[in-house]
């Protein structure tokens, strides 16, 4: 399988960025639109406390989704077996409770959905909350639409009936809808809650517009209600920001729907030596790191990190060690974990 080299990573987020960037300076109005959430779920989102699990390839592939640590060779109860290691590994070492998993057409309308269900009902049988997410292609179809439109219904036709009586867990009909103006993009998610009403709206997560940068529109918009808001940030968004411009930055993203948004993907360099939990106001990542961890807490927001785990991305917080048939997982950077751990109510804040 083609491995993303750590040096290109960011490339194809970097130019996301570029794009989320634009969309806030030119759309002022709808970022700082910030409608009141009274349809939102729960008075808060703090419940999910969790992390990313990724394919090397950043999730984006027109073939079988491979999992940090899994094969496409793997059964069944291969796949649970090493599964129920990592799960406990992501809650031994970070104490999370959630997990965002990948799906796409290929991995789900063919063979190997059998045993790639092995991982979501691993993480369930632990306890966990997964948040299931479409992601799109790679190469020409990395556009930010749905590839195929033939092959992504019959997609979530299956998930829902496998899952839909799992209270555990959750459907992201996709994720960075970059391609869709806001009011396509929220069509969209109108379509999907239309088609499968047997899905509890608490159990939706509806990706923010762009690259799921910002939540206020899809907040605003009433076919939406009783849904969760998914939002994305990242510290390379900018080449530099002080911590007070992050935590505005962040809060303008979010608007008045904190209750219903978790952040399902934020990162920052976790390999690299950082020492988050020191100020540094000379250090565009550790200043990012600790404004949005602590304006999570403050808002009481639920967070899922990117990446738990991806091999050979320097985000990550978590890596592979043991036998590739009982995998475990070692924390890259504890200040890093400790930042997580106070996004989600526990430890300390950072010291002066």
């Amino acid at each position: 399988m083609r491995k993303t080299p750590v040096s290109t990573r960011r490339a194809p987020r970097l130019r996301a960025s570029l794009v989320a960037v634009a969309i806030a300076a030119v759309s002022g109005a709808t970022l700082t639109g910030s409608p009141a959430s009274a349809a939102a779920p729960t008075t808060d989102t703090t419940q999910f406390k969790g992390v990313n699990w990724a394919d090397p390839r950043d999730n984006f592939a027109d073939d079988e989704l491979q999992l940090s640590g899994l094969s496409t060779s793997d059964t069944y109860a291969q796949t649970y077996t090493k599964a129920s290691r990592i799960i406990s590994a992501f809650r031994a070492n970070l104490g999370a409770n959630t997990v965002r998993l990948p799906i796409n057409p290929y991995t789900v309308n063919g063979s190997y959905w059998k045993s790639y269900r092995g991982v979501i009902d691993a993480a369930t049988a632990h306890g966990f909350k997964v948040i299931v997410s479409y992601w799109e292609g790679t190469g020409d179809r990395k556009d930010g639409f749905i590839d195929d439109e033939a092959t992504y219904w019959p997609m979530w036709n299956t998930v829902v009936k496998a899952y839909k009586g799992n209270s555990r867990v959750y459907f992201e009909p996709m994720n960075e809808p970059h391609g869709y103006t806001d009011t396509e993009w929220a069509d969209i998610a109108a379509k999907w809650l239309d088609t499968y009403k047997s899905v509890p709206r608490n159990r939706v997560f509806v990706s923010g517009a762009g690259y799921n940068d910002h939540v206020t529109t899809v907040c605003a918009d009433p076919r939406l209600k009783g849904t969760y808001l998914s939002l994305h940030h990242y510290g390379f968004w900018k080449s530099y920001a002080t911590y007070d411009e992050w935590v505005a930055d962040l809060k303008v993203r979010i608007g008045d729907c904190a209750n219903r948004t978790v952040a399902d993907e934020f990162g920052a360099p976790m390999t690299t030596g950082l020492n988050y939990n020191v100020k540094t106001p000379d250090d565009n990542f550790v200043n990012f790191v600790q404004a949005v961890t602590d304006t999570f807490r403050e808002l009481k927001m639920g967070s899922v990190y990117w990446p738990g785990l991806r091999t050979d991305d320097i985000y990550s917080v978590q890596k592979l060690v043991g036998p590739a048939n009982r995998p475990w997982l070692e924390t890259t950077n504890q200040s890093g974990a400790d930042r997580l751990a106070w996004a989600w109510g526990r430890g300390t804040p950072v010291k002066g």
